[in-house]
């Protein structure tokens, strides 16, 4: 796969597509390809910052695990969603765990070689700003959910947001490989409130359920289920 294979696939997203073309031009210039088997970790929390990362084939299990051996599973992300800006501005630690669910294909701009894309253009410094606030927004949203909404409404929301790509696709018919078991973490449920509720949005033809995968059938009823 070469950059022009990369820019098509990552021009999909909302946030790379609304970038300058000379940005867009720099950051694939300078990109490298990663490739994840499943398991592997991308990073764990406490390493060194590393750079910024674009998914684009696989799936990225987001989480981070207390010293008892409890995972906390804030995400999976697939294409093409853009990590790892949080480090870039603060120079800090790795914040989370990255571990690929199966085989997983990247793109990485090393952290040395954006921020000499930033020294030589800072006003591009703006647009990886909108990156992190439109995930500091949907922070906030969760938050809010996991103190106001019931329990079938915060479900709705997070699998319209996982085929939103985390606010940065338009939603689609789409088949999620995502097991029971995780989306419950995420939302912090049992698997039994889980599955209930999935078997809910299936009796209404939203979802189909399969073995350890999730197929979105109406976007436009889940998000009106969301509530959004």
């Amino acid at each position: 796969m070469d950059a022009t294979q990369w820019h098509a696939r990552l021009a999909v997203g909302h946030w790379f597509s609304h970038l300058p073309v000379p940005f867009q031009h720099s950051l694939l210039a300078r990109a490298r390809l990663r490739q994840l088997t499943a398991g592997q970790y991308l990073f764990k929390r406490g390493d060194p910052p590393c750079g910024l990362y674009a998914v684009l084939e696989g799936t990225l299990r987001v989480s981070a695990v207390n010293e008892h051996g409890k995972e906390a599973l804030l995400s999976l992300v697939g294409a093409p969603y853009w990590f790892g800006e949080i480090c870039l501005f603060d120079g800090l630690p790795r914040t989370h765990d990255a571990c690929a669910t199966g085989p997983c294909t990247l793109v990485q701009v090393p952290q040395q070689a954006l921020l000499k894309i930033l020294e030589e253009s800072p006003q591009y410094w703006r647009d990886l700003a909108l990156l992190m606030s439109q995930k500091l927004r949907l922070s906030f949203i969760g938050l809010e959910q996991l103190s106001l909404m019931p329990a079938s409404v915060r479900l709705a929301h997070r699998l319209l947001m996982i085929v939103e790509g985390y606010g940065d696709m338009e939603p689609s018919k789409r088949v999620l490989q995502l097991p029971q078991e995780d989306l419950a973490a995420m939302l912090s449920l049992s698997r039994q409130t889980t599955n209930a509720l999935l078997k809910d949005l299936q009796a209404q033809g939203i979802v189909r359920l399969g073995y350890g995968e999730i197929e979105i059938l109406d976007a436009q009823r889940l998000r009106e289920a969301a509530h959004t």
